[in-house]
């Protein structure tokens, strides 16, 4: 029996449970480091799997480390299972339709990430042991993604040192590997100390704090033009010092959020931030402190894997939508006012060419494998992948699981979590991974390019953007 036989029939008859695992998760949401009713729903079927169970790990008692086999090669899964909160939504309805008893639902797709790492994991498990091959693999639970930046603390504390690979993958409106990189950053509160006073009877002897994040965010602006267009700076404010105009304001907070191509540029901006900060405090007379809440790495994908990668999704091939998946794509794309649709139509034919976006328009869900085309692309997002990428070699794919144009972080998305649509792009992505994986397990000379392409990339240095003193925000 073939690879691509192995991983076809592993998956194929544990379809029921894989399944059941992603909607339990679905119907559960619950948002970054919550995630406790997710996790046991992991840890019992991994349990019934001949895993051994590691809970708790890197200070998150949402995270977890399940291990089957013994010895070299060790492949790594990365599992997803955090929910955006307020985007609760009834799964497979078209219509906005938020759900009552959970405000909370999986904008981003994680349910399926997570039950696909799970199933891919699950067939390098079978394969080990029917085969009786030395090696072992590691489903890494991993929290709070869209929050506190589980996989970033992860690598922090060591946990995927010693692992060969690390794979996973993300669930789009489209199909393909991550030949691209994504943005670094780091989400900071500069905080202002003034001092309060009758603004009309004694305003000399007021210091304001909300002065100080005023123009601290008038100097941030001027900053814009002087770093790399490729960055981007966003800012909230998140105290203002109260609400009575006729007191001095003495205290304020405003939130930053530094994004770049790389962690070395966010870590130089983020510098310059601070100095206008500073700044600001000095001409107000107040103090300032800030606080890094969290960070995580740019992506980096290896090549060597994801060449392999990109070949097993070639064989395992797109998912295979059938006229009612059809049907319920074409609800959903023309959901929205037609300036919201003709919008979408738009950006299609921008990003995919004249030709490509008419067979989307009457049949909207991505079924072809795209050529890997390696170059300088960076996509407009953040993922704590990025770490595990820095300490590991690494790669990911995406497949549709959602009608093209669907936007990720929408109750849009939400709605599709739970449809045959996510489910057939979940088993495509399984047994990609699990093909992927069994490849480089065979072959000790395809693991040492990898590594070596690695090394070479990396050398070895890899600097923490959430320092050694920043713990888990487990209670925000």
């Amino acid at each position: 029996m073939g690879y691509k036989e192995f991983v076809t029939r592993s998956i194929e008859k544990n379809s029921e449970k894989i399944v059941n695992l992603s909607n339990k998760i679905f119907d559960l949401a619950e948002i970054g480091f919550r995630e406790y009713k997710s996790v046991e729903a992991f840890v019992e079927l991994l349990k019934t799997e001949e895993f051994s169970i590691e809970k708790g790990i890197a200070g998150m008692p949402t995270a977890f480390k399940a291990t089957y086999g013994h010895g070299k090669p060790i492949i790594g899964f990365l599992a997803e299972y955090d929910a955006l909160p307020n985007l609760g939504q009834m799964g497979g309805c078209s219509i906005f339709s938020p759900t009552k008893e959970n405000k909370d639902g999986h904008g981003c797709g994680h349910n399926l990430i997570g039950a696909g790492a799970f199933a891919a994991a699950l067939a390098v498990k079978e394969y080990l042991k029917e085969n009786s091959k030395e090696g072992t693999v590691i489903l890494f639970g991993c929290p709070s993604e869209e929050k506190g930046n589980g996989k970033t603390i992860m690598a922090r504390e060591g946990v995927f040192n010693g692992t060969d690979i690390a794979l996973t993958w993300h669930p789009f409106d489209n199909t393909s590997v991550f030949d691209y990189g994504t943005l670094a950053n780091v989400s900071v509160f500069f905080s202002f100390q003034g001092i309060t006073a009758h603004a009309a009877a004694a305003p000399e002897m007021g210091r304001s704090a909300l002065d100080a994040a005023e123009l601290m965010s008038v100097g941030v602006n001027y900053l814009r033009e002087h770093i790399i267009p490729e960055a981007r700076v966003h800012y909230a404010y998140r105290d203002v010092g109260g609400i009575a105009p006729n007191v001095v304001q003495g205290h304020s907070t405003v939130h930053y959020f530094i994004r770049a191509p790389k962690s070395s540029q966010v870590k130089e901006i983020y510098k310059r931030v601070i100095d206008v900060a500073e700044g600001a405090a000095k001409m107000t007379g107040t103090k300032m402190s800030y606080d890094l809440y969290a960070g995580l790495s740019d992506f980096v994908p290896n090549h060597k894997l994801s060449e392999v990668v990109h070949e097993s999704m070639k064989e395992i091939g797109a998912p295979e939508f059938d006229d009612k998946d059809i049907e319920l794509a074409h609800k959903f794309f023309n959901s929205g006012t037609p300036e919201e649709i003709e919008a979408k139509k738009l950006a299609i034919k921008v990003k995919y060419g004249e030709e490509r976006a008419k067979e989307f328009f009457e049949k909207p869900l991505d079924m072809k494998i795209p050529p890997l085309v390696w170059g300088n692309k960076v996509l407009a997002g953040s993922t704590d992948v990025g770490d595990v990428s820095y300490v590991v070699p690494t790669a990911q794919l995406s497949y549709a699981t959602a009608t093209i144009g669907t936007a990720a972080h929408t109750w849009q998305m939400t709605a599709h979590g739970n449809t045959s649509i996510a489910h057939k792009g979940l088993f495509a992505a399984s047994k990609a991974l699990a093909l992927a994986a069994i490849k480089v397990l065979e072959d000790e000379t395809l693991l040492k390019e990898i590594r070596n392409e690695w090394e070479k990339t990396f050398d070895n240095q890899y600097e923490c953007p959430i320092p050694a003193d920043v713990p888990p925000r487990l209670n925000d």
